[in-house]
């Protein structure tokens, strides 16, 4: 298991140093003066020179380089040209946001799609079938942005179900105490149900709007490895044995159809860290992706650039926790080609 652990860690490594050299110099490459940029619309040639020496600008390509990984292993991405302020401290406080967001759109989004598939699979050619595969046609084929639109427009402004899209919580409610980030958590522990409460609220339909699109893939997904375990000699064997069915159903099918789930669950979750760009911007959510937003309207090429690195760091870190996780799910997958017998 060690030596599972240690590939997997310097491969995520390796990976994470290429991230940071193609975000790098894409971001170099790109048209238009940053010095320029940083300086704003209406600076002299003084000024962006002397913000170009600053910052080192006209150093060569390879120094400039050099000095951005080392920041980076410092956990330095940079200072924002839009707030002034360091890209690695707004992204940490703005992912407990995006976190809560991500983790309850998914649990959410697990429920429906498990459920559905495992019932397709079970129920073949039944009506219950024929509903799963048209929620997962609708799902797969739905836009985010459409669907935030209509959601907010009847369930929020024409049928009053839930809050508008503001904020996480009220215009003029106090903000819980921080343990966890999560408003839904904290308000509890801080002694606050009514935040939670309050939290919950306004969490509920960008949730809802995701684990919507999210539970898509995720059905089709348990449906098509639930139809292909069930269909193997084991399950006939128990079958046969008078194995029973809800055994058979759970314990024989369900688990030899973990691995190409949690696949999925992990692709999506991925997804959700740093693809929901347009669902915090339409329900005003104060996430990282909110954060990317605000500064690809402003070309803010600092802003962005630690943006990419965070998330790809994120998504490299979640990838080996889902190789982690097949190991724990089969134990040949840690043994290797080559010690397997």
């Amino acid at each position: 298991m060690s030596k599972y652990l240690l590939r997997r860690v310097g491969t995520s490594l390796l990976t994470v140093f290429g991230i940071v050299v193609v975000v790098f110099f894409i971001v170099r490459v790109l048209p238009g003066d940053a010095a320029a940029v940083r300086a704003g619309p209406y600076a002299n040639q003084e000024l962006i020179d002397r913000i170009a020496d600053k910052y080192g600008l006209n150093d060569p390509i390879l120094v400039q380089f050099a000095d951005y990984m080392s920041g980076v292993a410092q956990g330095d991405l940079g200072v924002s040209i839009r707030t002034n302020q360091g890209v690695t401290g707004e992204l940490l406080d703005r992912l407990p946001a995006s976190l809560e967001l991500a983790v309850y759109s998914v649990v959410l989004a697990t429920l429906v799609g498990v459920s559905l598939g495992v019932l397709a699979a079970y129920r073949q050619a039944t009506w219950v079938d024929r509903f799963a595969r048209i929620f997962a046609v609708v799902g797969s084929a739905m836009a985010l942005f459409w669907l935030g639109l209509l959601l907010t427009f009847f369930l929020a402004f024409q049928w009053k179900w839930f809050p508008g899209p503001v904020d996480r919580l009220a215009i003029g409610s106090e903000d819980p105490r921080t343990f966890t980030g999560f408003y839904t958590i904290d308000g509890f522990l801080s002694g606050r149900p009514e935040i939670a409460w309050e939290a919950f609220r306004y969490l509920a339909l960008p949730v809802i709007t995701l684990a919507f699109v999210l539970a898509a893939p995720i059905l089709k997904m348990v449906r098509s490895a639930m139809i292909e375990a069930l269909d193997s000699d084991f399950v006939r064997t128990a079958k046969a044995m008078g194995v029973p069915r809800r055994q058979i159903l759970f314990v024989d099918g369900f688990r030899n159809a973990l691995i190409p789930v949690t696949t999925t669950i992990g692709i999506v979750f991925g997804f959700m860290i740093g693809g929901n760009i347009l669902v915090e911007f339409l329900f005003s959510w104060p996430g990282i992706g909110r954060y990317a937003f605000d500064a690809i309207t402003t070309r803010d090429l600092e802003a962005l650039q630690g943006f990419v690195v965070f998330v790809g760091v994120m998504y490299v870190v979640l990838n080996m926790a889902i190789d982690i996780a097949y190991a724990l799910i089969d134990p040949r997958i840690r043994l290797g080609s080559g010690t397997a017998k």
